[in-house]
């Protein structure tokens, strides 16, 4: 019987020893977000672990209840020398190592299929565990939720994007560590520069060769100025070039819409909230001299946060920048 007893309560202290690791190795903030999304295992999981000190209180004092007991009916079966022998080594081993080590690996599988036996043991030993853990609660406070930089986010992420368990596919990386580093960028990182800007003076006439032009730069929308291209007053929308009666004025024709202004070292998570407040894509780029220094477009920063270029029929030049530094070599 001393001998069924024992294995008993090895098993016991192996369980609490696993639980007290796994369980509370939980992040209480990730299980909610678990919970909030259908997953059954958390479900299972949150209702003990939701009351964090109140489920250690209970784990600790099982344990240490266990492994007490075991050391006396280890005495009845040995010497003194030996019992503590074989206890120190029946508890480290199946009470501490095998079971941590199982626990911490599939805490969230092994949680859900014990949360049953934890339920128990907490109604159990609750008129004791209860008050220490209301004063932990008192004394403590709230557990502190897991809070990531942007840097640990992405690092997560690729972590995600390179297993094989993950659903996150490299698609799906690239886009998330894009949007977590777009606003770390600057307009001056990703502008149209002024040396290759395609602007039209505003007191031009539509002719077949500007037509021509036009088409083949194969831009949407283009800068209109009036005297100097420092002086830009509107955009020209291609768009309304169809069926343009030839001749006409570009001051006839351009959108005398406000034009967003922006400087080089704005982020560019401020000026994509300039873009869909005013409901217009693209922006003048201005030095403290109010010149311009180039253009930015609503297509630049979704092309930061896809972190692929967005390349249509009629683009010749996909990086800009890169045209621009060639032409200064040149």
């Amino acid at each position: 019987m001393d001998y069924i007893i024992v294995t008993v309560l090895v098993l016991l202290s192996g369980l609490f020893s696993g639980l007290t690791l796994g369980l509370l190795s939980l992040d209480k903030n990730e299980l909610e977000r678990k919970v909030s999304n259908g997953n059954k295992e958390a479900i299972k999981v949150y209702t003990v672990r939701k009351r964090g000190n109140l489920l250690l209180c209970t784990l600790l004092l099982g344990n240490v209840a266990v492994n007490s007991t075991l050391a006396i009916f280890l005495g009845n079966i040995a010497s003194g020398v030996v019992a503590g022998l074989a206890a120190t080594g029946l508890i480290v081993i199946f009470g501490e190592i095998i079971p941590q080590a199982t626990f911490s690996r599939y805490a969230l599988k092994v949680g859900s299929k014990t949360a049953w036996i934890v339920r128990i043991f907490i109604f159990i030993l609750f008129p004791v565990c209860w008050p220490i853990a209301w004063m932990l609660d008192k004394s403590l406070g709230d557990e502190m939720p897991s809070i990531y930089s942007k840097k640990e986010l992405i690092q997560i992420v690729k972590e995600h994007g390179g297993a094989k368990e993950s659903d996150v596919d490299a698609d799906e990386e690239r886009i998330i560590e894009g949007a977590l580093s777009y606003s770390e960028k600057n307009v001056e990182q990703i502008m149209t520069p002024r040396t290759v800007v395609f602007a039209l003076d505003i007191s031009t006439s539509l002719d077949d060769k500007l037509l021509n032009k036009i088409k083949k730069e194969g831009f949407t929308r283009i800068p209109v100025y009036k005297n100097s291209i420092d002086n830009v007053v509107g955009i020209l929308y291609a768009k309304d070039l169809i069926n343009i009666k030839l001749g006409t004025k570009i001051s006839n024709t351009y959108s005398k819409e406000k034009v967003l202004k922006v400087s080089r070292q704005q982020k560019l998570d401020q000026v994509l909230n300039m873009f869909i407040k005013s409901k217009v894509h693209i922006a003048i780029v201005k030095n403290k001299y109010h010149g311009l220094e180039g253009v930015v477009a609503l297509e630049d920063i979704i092309e930061e946060i896809l972190v692929r270029e967005i390349v249509d029929e009629t683009d010749k030049m996909p990086d800009l920048q890169k045209k621009a530094r060639n032409k200064i070599l040149k």
